[in-house]
């Protein structure tokens, strides 16, 4: 597929159905994440992969409420659907370090060097690449947020590392067609190229 083709087809797809999907597929897409951009090649990022039946309604276990599970909404029952969970994840420290590094000439690991966290940038870039392979692979894939009264117990559950931050959570499978969720281009209208680019200032509304 075109790269063109690519940006322009993906879209957060929220119902799936229950066909697996070819491991090569998923090691590709996660592949292509380690190739994003990270500063300083920090590449301060994990990717936790759950790609078994057990291991994904063990997902939906932990980050969903008992009554939610016992009678799930159209959202959850589509995305639970999803044959494949990935959870990107970020290391503040591993940046921390790595520029308090001789050829980087920081003398300590103060994080308020940072104007902006780039560990959860540069895994939300790594995060955009899996999308995006998605797309390229017929497939059907959606980033959303962990719910924050769940994270404790997403860590628990599947050991993550301490020195590791989860960003969010990719269902990624075969897609469903829809008519869109309410947020979705489907169903509301992209800004106009010019209402969001300024050039050579930021005018006025």
């Amino acid at each position: 597929m075109l790269f063109q083709d690519v940006v322009d087809r993906r879209r957060m797809i929220r119902n799936y159905d229950e066909r697996p999907v070819d491991p090569a597929v998923v090691d590709r897409a996660l592949r292509n994440a380690t190739h994003a951009p990270s500063a300083g090649f920090s590449q301060g990022w994990g990717f936790l992969v759950l790609d078994t039946p057990a291991d994904v309604r063990r997902w939906w276990s932990v980050t969903t409420d008992p009554a939610a599970l016992a009678d799930p909404d159209r959202w959850l029952t589509g995305m639970m659907r999803a044959p494949v969970v990935i959870v990107p994840c970020s290391s503040k420290a591993a940046y921390l370090k790595r520029y308090a590094e001789d050829d980087k000439g920081w003398t300590d690991e103060a994080e308020s060097r940072w104007p902006v966290p780039f560990w959860h940038m540069d895994a939300a870039m790594a995060s955009l690449l899996i999308l995006q392979t998605c797309v390229d692979e017929g497939l059907g894939s959606c980033f959303f947020g962990i719910p924050p009264e769940r994270l404790d117990a997403v860590r628990a559950e599947f050991a993550i590392d301490p020195a590791f931050d989860p960003v969010g959570v990719i269902t990624l499978g075969h897609r469903v067609p829809d008519s869109g969720n309410a947020g979705s281009p489907a169903r509301r209208v992209r800004k106009p190229f010019d209402e969001v680019v300024h050039r050579g200032g930021w005018s006025a509304p």
